[in-house]
């Protein structure tokens, strides 16, 4: 069955393609769109934020109307990007900008919504869904604990990952440590936050960070066979969610309460922090293009 693509004009994104293939209960969220063939930055821009956020509320109200309809169900929601790269961290501009001005509320407001979000994904929407980062370009800053807030994470050889805001003395502030711990020790993930190394998928792999490795061009298909192995157990799948969220650290208010510390830092960077994020931004511009393989993710899984 060919994906039904959302196009209500409530929600008719500019940086997010949605493909929903609802008998199939799978829906895939690709970001860095161009939808409306605008130059654009491969980060998590305001823009591309609230409108993950706002997908987000709607697909968790549908998939609780439908989890009452029909008990044991489980969907599964891929993130995924349009861009050569999965996704290159926060806006910098923005931060820079406010930062300059010192606008803690600018800040604060933007760290929050990227909580918002990942933490959605973390939580399965509601408890509904099992959750797919699909990594097929660099994911670096936001973009890696956006990957790291889904339950699997699949890559292809020869992306990079990793947490390289210490490269201006700042930290990942938006969920890195509580994910990160999830998978690996307190102790490495505070090395891995403060040495700012960007790590290949397959070290990564070996690390227990990612899931499930394949080849280059292979990542559509092994999402595919993710999904149709949690449908052989989506009772114990479901259950084993719901296990880790009642026992691990990523309650919204720890979240929330580390976007304090972040901000609070963030604020305390001079010029020399500033220029070199400055020229990051210019990195995220070249690298905003769309991905020319985008229509190969409108295959469902059967």
């Amino acid at each position: 069955m060919p994906p039904v693509e959302l196009l209500h004009p409530k929600h008719n994104y500019a940086t997010l393609r949605i493909e929903e293939h609802p008998d199939s209960a799978v829906y895939w969220m690709s970001m860095h769109a161009d939808l409306q063939h605008r130059p654009g930055r491969a980060c998590f821009t305001r823009e591309l934020i609230g409108e993950i956020l706002d997908y987000q509320r709607l697909l968790s109200r549908r998939l609780e109307v439908e989890s009452r309809n029909a008990p044991g169900g489980l969907a599964h929601v891929v993130l995924a990007s349009c861009g050569d790269s999965f996704n290159l961290g926060g806006d910098l501009a923005l931060f820079c900008d406010a930062i300059r001005r010192h606008d803690r509320g600018s800040l604060l407001d933007y760290a929050r919504q990227c909580v918002r979000g990942v933490h959605a994904f973390h939580q399965g929407l509601g408890g509904h869904a099992h959750t797919i980062a699909l990594v097929q370009g660099d994911a670096l800053g936001g973009g890696f604990e956006a990957a790291l807030s889904c339950h699997t994470i699949v890559a292809e050889e020869g992306v990079g990952m990793g947490l390289p805001e210490v490269l201006f003395d700042l930290f990942p502030g938006m969920g890195a440590y509580s994910f990160l711990c999830q998978r690996v020790s307190p102790r490495v993930a505070e090395r891995m936050m403060l040495e700012g190394r960007v790590y290949g998928a397959e070290e990564l792999y070996k690390l227990g960070l990612v899931d499930v490795l394949v080849p280059k061009g292979e990542g559509v298909r092994a999402v595919h066979d993710v999904i149709r192995g949690n449908r052989r157990i989506p009772h114990a799948r479901s259950a084993m969610h719901e296990v880790v969220r009642s026992t691990t650290g990523c309650e919204i208010d720890t979240l929330m309460r580390i976007t304090e510390i972040w901000v609070d830092t963030a604020l305390k960077l001079g010029d020399k922090s500033l220029r070199t994020m400055e020229r990051l931004v210019k990195a995220q511009e070249r690298r905003g293009q769309l991905h020319p393989a985008t229509s190969a993710l409108l295959q469902p899984a059967s």
